[in-house]
This record gives C-alpha cells, sequence and structure tokens, in this order.
C-alpha cells in the first residue's frame, strides 16, 4: 500500500472511533438491550401506537449497531488484505482492497453525517407538505413529481410512509400534499429540504413546445410526541367536514369522512381525508395541527435567538434547482452539489444532497457572527 493509502486508511479508522465515540456504542448496546426486552413483554400489545413505535425504534437502533460493528470489521479485515497483498506482491489482492477502501469511505462519510444531527427534534418522525406555487400546470405536476420523489426515497431506505391528504389539481398533479415519514432522524435528515424548488423544462402541457419554469414549496416538521405538551382548547378549533375525494373530483367516499381543521387564533388550516373514518382523519389532522404550532413555536424563539446575535436567515428560501431543458442537470443552490442526472434524482436518489446539505447546514451553524 502506497503512502496515500496507508494516511487514507488511517484517516477512515480515526473517522469510526470519532462516530463510535459519538454514538457511545455502550449507551447504543443498552439502548438495544432494553428494547429488546420491552419488545418482547407479553402485553406490549395492548398499546398497538405504542408496540409499533417500540419495534421501529428496536429495528433502527439494531441497524446502527451492526453497521458500526460490520464497518469496524471490515476496517480491520482490509488492513490485512493489504498486509496480505503485500507479503506475497499480490496486485489482484491490492486492487480488491482498495475497492473495499473506497467503498468504507463512502459509507463512514455517509454514517458521519448522522452525527451532525444533534438538533432538539432532529431525532423525529418528519412531516412533509408540498404544494404548488408559481407556474400553472407544470408547478402542480413538478409537485406532484417532488412528493414521488419523498416517497421513493423513503421505499429505498425502508421507512414506512403515511399520506394524510392529497389536494389535486384539475388538469394535472397537485395542489398540496401531506405525508409523514416515520424513521428516527427523519425529520433531521429532510429537514435541509425545506425551501422552494425550481423546475426548469420544456412544457408537456405546452402545445407550443415552449420552455417552462415553475415552482414548488416543501415544508419539513418534526412530528409532535406526547412530551411536548401542544395543547390546543377546542374552543380554538373550528372543524370542517367533508367527502373526500380523488383526481378529476372522482369520489373515493361516499360519507362525510374527510376532515378540514381551522386553527382560529393563527388561521392555520390542515386537512385529512386518507383514513377510512372521521374520527381517524381529524386525529391525523390534528397531528398535523400540532406539528405546525410546534414549528412556530420554534421559529419564534429561533426569531428571538437571531436578532440577539443580529443575523437574519441563515440561508435563502429557494434552494434547489432541476433543469431538464437545455441541459441535464439538478444543483443545490447551497452547496452547489450537482447531479447530470434528473431522472435518477427525480426517482429518490437524494442522499448525496442530503448529505452535502447537513455538512453546509453544521457549517453555518458554526461560524461565528459578523
Amino acid at each position: 500500500m502506497n503512502a496515500d493509502g496507508a494516511a487514507d486508511l488511517k484517516d477512515l479508522v480515526t473517522t469510526l472511533s470519532g462516530i463510535e465515540a459519538v454514538v457511545d456504542l455502550g449507551a447504543l448496546r443498552a439502548e438495544v438491550a432494553g428494547l429488546e426486552e420491552e419488545a418482547g413483554r407479553p402485553d406490549l400489545w395492548d398499546d398497538p401506537e405504542h408496540a409499533q413505535r417500540v419495534n421501529s425504534r428496536l429495528a433502527y437502533r439494531q441497524g446502527d449497531l451492526r453497521r458500526i460493528t460490520d464497518l469496524r470489521q471490515r476496517l480491520d479485515d482490509v488492513a490485512v488484505l493489504y498486509e496480505l497483498a503485500e507479503e506475497n506482491a499480490a496486485e489482484d489482492a491490492r486492487q480488491e482492497a482498495d475497492v473495499e477502501r473506497a467503498r468504507l469511505r463512502e459509507e463512514i462519510s455517509a454514517l458521519e453525517v448522522r452525527t451532525l444531527l444533534s438538533g432538539e427534534y432532529d431525532e423525529r418522525d418528519a412531516l412533509m407538505t408540498i404544494r404548488s406555487e408559481a407556474g400553472g400546470v407544470d408547478a402542480a405536476d413538478f409537485a406532484e413529481m417532488l412528493m414521488r420523489m419523498y416517497l421513493r426515497w423513503a421505499e429505498r431506505h425502508g421507512y414506512p410512509t403515511e399520506v394524510y391528504d392529497t389536494s389535486y389539481a384539475e388538469e394535472a398533479g397537485i395542489k398540496s400534499a401531506t405525508f409523514a415519514v416515520k424513521a428516527p432522524f427523519a425529520y433531521g435528515t429532510l429537514s435541509v429540504e425545506q425551501g422552494t424548488h425550481r423546475l426548469v423544462r420544456i412544457s408537456p402541457f405546452d402545445n407550443q413546445g415552449r420552455r417552462q419554469t415553475s415552482f414548488a414549496g416543501v415544508e419539513v416538521l418534526p412530528v409532535t410526541e406526547q412530551a411536548d405538551h401542544v395543547e390546543i382548547p377546542e374552543n380554538d378549533i373550528r372543524v370542517d367536514v367533508f367527502r373526500s375525494s380523488g383526481p378529476g373530483g372522482q369520489s373515493v367516499n361516499t360519507t362525510d369522512s374527510a376532515v378540514r381543521l381551522t386553527h382560529l387564533p393563527t388561521g392555520i388550516v390542515v386537512s385529512c381525508q386518507n383514513e377510512k373514518s372521521q374520527i381517524q382523519n381529524r386525529a391525523a389532522a390534528l397531528r398535523v395541527l400540532q406539528s405546525r404550532l410546534l414549528e412556530r413555536k420554534r421559529q419564534e424563539q429561533q426569531a428571538e435567538l437571531d436578532a440577539l446575535k443580529g443575523e437574519g436567515s441563515s440561508w435563502g428560501n429557494q434552494m434547489r434547482s432541476y433543469v431538464l431543458h437545455p441541459y441535464q442537470m439538478v444543483k443545490d443552490l447551497r452547496t452547489d452539489h450537482e447531479v447530470g442526472n434528473p431522472t435518477a434524482v427525480l426517482d429518490g436518489e437524494i442522499d448525496g444532497f442530503l448529505e452535502t446539505a447537513i455538512r453546509w447546514r453544521r457549517q453555518q451553524d458554526a461560524a461565528p457572527a459578523s
């Protein structure tokens, strides 16, 4: 192994040791053991919602522990492989070790990003809302493309999702949609997606084949938990019920089961129509409303801190550009990370954007006030 390879391998060992220290392997093993014990209790499923949270958390934390221990073992193995390659002057073994070292760098780098998620709500599930903005029917179509992109990303990672509400546009696409991504650190990971996304393409809805620029907004909130104490007095909510409907106005429910909640003090409106009963839709809508009020409170506290520090918003609203014509490129306007394959990105391959944005955000947070 040459000097550069040795230095790289040493750097990987140091990085993984840092990750192990931040994660605290002893505490992680203890948490897994505790969750395994709780998951084995005979009365666990007396509370199905709690049982699902326990099992989800257990699977996720077992995966974390397995990933770290596997990486440590593979680092040890690749070091041995380099030694054998040098002793036997085996070029094929050295090449195999080089390939494995490159894989390890990529995987350790991705794991390192997780250690940067230390915000108050970063461990929570994510509640995402996509809205079409300027651009007419193209914007509605773009909003639906973004929704599919995030759902495909979650599917690729094995994360459960739940769609609470979809408002379809008349011609194509959606006006808005709200859905949850249910995985530990989903909020911390996806929160960097919040902002305005921009699409440039030849419009499939323009019979003259002209280029169209359209916009869609992404909102990302942490899902509330019982410990948040987001109390909403009944008198502060107006409840409206209506019939659920699908694309083109087609009825998907023959009863008034869809629910719209209006929070009178703030004017925040949320709706849910994807559950089977009015009670279920009301409960889901209330969870969305609680998340929005929790985020509103967080933003007010952040605004106070920013005012004390004399700072404005840490990053602009427009954050990513998807260009399909006259060239093919997706570019993050904050980090300058770009990919020349928009099809893959819109099919859910967004991990590179997420990782660079999380690192960029940490740098912004760590930067001294000017």
